[in-house]
């Protein structure tokens, strides 16, 4: 899943891994905290209720039968973590905002789109329910 490198500093600082939700956002700045808990609001309000959050990979993840999606804080921005195949089908959608080939990023200093991070969330749980049928 997700990778930091030298450009993507994790806004945390501790190097001990934190145990749960709680402890990663208690490790972030304020304002990167701020957007996680945006972040964390809206794909609460996009998964199902049975979704369970944890920490995977050292960031906060949600889970629902096995692996769903990670979020995290950088320095100047916080990052969602869907899946490839998410990203690539709102591609349209997600010009204007710095992509790889698993990861969006959303500016500090920018409104977070919450319409659109519900979707992609949404559009995740889906994928991860037609890949269960298989």
């Amino acid at each position: 899943m997700p990778t930091a490198s030298a450009k993507n500093h994790p806004a945390k600082v501790s190097n001990a891994a934190p145990r749960n939700v709680d402890d990663y956002f208690a490790g972030v700045p304020g304002p990167a905290r701020a957007k996680l808990r945006q972040m964390r609001a809206a794909i609460r309000s996009a998964v199902p209720p049975e979704a369970t959050e944890a920490i995977s990979y050292r960031i906060p993840a949600f889970k629902l039968n096995g692996p769903l999606l990670c979020y995290a804080a950088f320095a100047d921005h916080c990052s969602l973590f869907p899946t490839a195949a998410v990203i690539a089908a709102f591609k349209k959608e997600l010009k204007g905002f710095t992509t790889a080939k698993g990861t969006i990023q959303f500016p500090l200093d920018k409104p977070l789109p919450t319409t659109l991070l519900r979707k992609l969330v949404k559009a995740r749980v889906a994928q991860q329910a037609k890949n269960k049928q298989r």
